[in-house]
Parts: C-alpha cells; sequence; structure tokens
C-alpha cells in the first residue's frame, strides 16, 4: 500500500462523539491510505484495522512515537478527550507534523470566543491548542464545533431512565443549546482533509442548529413514542449525578458545569443566532442533521438509553 497519505489520532473512538473513528472510516471508503494512532490494541482497535487502516498503537504525549508514527504522511486529524493532557497532546502532534512536513492538520477544537476570554478552563485550553497548531505551521484547520447530539444518549441516562425526564441545568424551557451531530462534524473533517489546502490558521465554524430545551423534550418524545418532559436541575446535581452514574473525570465535570452556566445566561437575542453554518453545505454540499432526523437515524440506540 505504500505509506499512507492520512495519519488519524483517536481512531478507536470514544465516549464523545467518536470522530477519529468516523474520519477513518470516510477516508477509507473513499479509498485512501490511513495510518490509524490507538491508545492501546483492543476490540475497538480490532475495529479500525478491519477497515482496512494501518493500525499503530501509541500515545499522543511521546514525542518519539509521533514522529515515527507520522513519517511520511501529508495530512492528518488532531483529536483529544475532554481529560488532562490536552496541552502536551497538542504540542506533541504539532511537534511531529512539523518533522514530518504535514502539509495540513485538522484539529478537532470547540466553539471559541475570538477574543480569547473563553467560557470554560477546558474551551481556554483549546484556544491555546489552535495557537500552537498556527505558530507551528503546519496548515492548521480548526473545527469549532458545538456540543454533540451523540453526547445526549449519556446525559438522557442520567433522568429518563428513572424518572422519563431530561433533567439538566440548562435554564428554562426555552433556553436554546448548540447542538450538531458528531457524524456531521467527522464528514466535515475529512472533506477538509481530503480537499485542496486551506490556509493555516482556517477556523471552520460547525452548528446544526440551536434546539430549546422544550424542543429536545418533544424530539425524545416523538422517538420513544411516550411522553418526556425537560425538568432544569442545579449544577451541583447534575455534576453529582454524572460523577456517579457516568464516571466523567474531573475535567469533563468541570468544563460541563462552566459551559452549562454560560449557555443558559445567554440573552434570547444572542440565542437567535444559533443557526446551521453554511460549512456543511460547503464541504458536504447538504445541510446538517436536524435533532430530530438524528434521533430518527439513531433510534435504537436512544430508546435503549431510556429503557
Amino acid at each position: 500500500m505504500g505509506t499512507p497519505t492520512f495519519f488519524v489520532s483517536g481512531a478507536a473512538g470514544g465516549l464523545q462523539g467518536s470522530t477519529g473513528f468516523r474520519v477513518t472510516q470516510l477516508l477509507r471508503e473513499q479509498g485512501h491510505a490511513v495510518r490509524a494512532l490507538v491508545h492501546r490494541l483492543d476490540e475497538r482497535s480490532d475495529r479500525v484495522r478491519a477497515l482496512g487502516a494501518e493500525v499503530v498503537e501509541g500515545d499522543l504525549h511521546d514525542p518519539r512515537c509521533l514522529t515515527d508514527a507520522m513519517a511520511g504522511v501529508r495530512r492528518a486529524y488532531f483529536a483529544y478527550p475532554v481529560q488532562e493532557g490536552l496541552l502536551q497532546a497538542a504540542a506533541t502532534f504539532a511537534v511531529a507534523a512539523r518533522s514530518a512536513g504535514v502539509e495540513q492538520v485538522v484539529n478537532l477544537s470547540q466553539w471559541l470566543q475570538p477574543s480569547g476570554e473563553q467560557p470554560t478552563p477546558h474551551q481556554t485550553r483549546h484556544w491555546l491548542v489552535e495557537n500552537i497548531f498556527d505558530w507551528a505551521g503546519v496548515g492548521a484547520v480548526h473545527l469549532n464545533a458545538v456540543v454533540f447530539y451523540e453526547n445526549l444518549k449519556t446525559w438522557a441516562q442520567l433522568s429518563l431512565d428513572r424518572a422519563g425526564v431530561i433533567a439538566m441545568p440548562w435554564g428554562p424551557e426555552t433556553t436554546k443549546i448548540p447542538l450538531v451531530a458528531a457524524e456531521d462534524v467527522a464528514a466535515v473533517a475529512a472533506a477538509s482533509l481530503c480537499g485542496p489546502v486551506l490556509p493555516n490558521g482556517t477556523v471552520v465554524r460547525l452548528m446544526g442548529a440551536g434546539v430549546a430545551n422544550s424542543d429536545i423534550a418533544e424530539a425524545f418524545s416523538d422517538v420513544l413514542g411516550r411522553s418526556v418532559r425537560y425538568v432544569e436541575i442545579t449544577d451541583e446535581q447534575w455534576a453529582d449525578r454524572v460523577r456517579g452514574v457516568t464516571g466523567a473525570n474531573a475535567v469533563a465535570v468541570e468544563h460541563l458545569v462552566h459551559l452549562w452556566r454560560y449557555l443558559r445566561t445567554r440573552p434570547p437575542e444572542y440565542q437567535a443566532f444559533y443557526l446551521a453554518s453554511e460549512a456543511f453545505e460547503h464541504f458536504l454540499g447538504r445541510k446538517p442533521k436536524s435533532l430530530p432526523e438524528f434521533l430518527n437515524d439513531h433510534r435504537d440506540l436512544f430508546a435503549e438509553a431510556a429503557k
């Protein structure tokens, strides 16, 4: 097969959208040679190998590992979970990409504020990561994505199975939450990896829609075939529950508590600008999935969450 054109980190997927696996899958479906980095060899890495990718076991914090793994590739995808170690992983990735002469790095970031003042500590780290990649001069493209639809499964489990409600600290029923399908974000990532080289420092904003809390509950009601209500709870109640049920790490809990507080305090005139990003039509030739479309496509997944 020769040296792969593409290098993908986080290829085994995880709990927060599995964009690395999806990007690998999309590139392989188009016949591209992919070198896929996984943290460990297990049944998840077997899934990646079954796609026809070259699987490499390694650590994003290990400079020698990344330098060897990225040798000869032309384009690379960087994704990192919401946990400790983001800055070191990004810096190591940037050094390895620059050493390998990579012409384009697509970085999965978050919906950031241009000023540098971010709503959460973890988003501040993402802002620093974007600067690291820009300074490295590796053709950085930053995908600024909002909250993934896929994560609704995890949060729905916190209350759907017990009380038949979606209990979140998202403010009143009218508050809109900016959402997007991780699979749509991965599709944009794959398209940008395969397309013309974009200028270093390009930012691609990715939002599917702003969905009111009441409309989220209605969408779940439709897909589950029974009544689901939205119920507002406190940050403390949500954090205690998410730690106990999902075992979420401290970085993720801190990030999300700050993010929920930020989103529920945005005024209506700010929320009015939660609109589908034009980037989807530019890269994919289609609109992003709506929440009802996503839930219907994954009906079995969410029905299981409500048992």
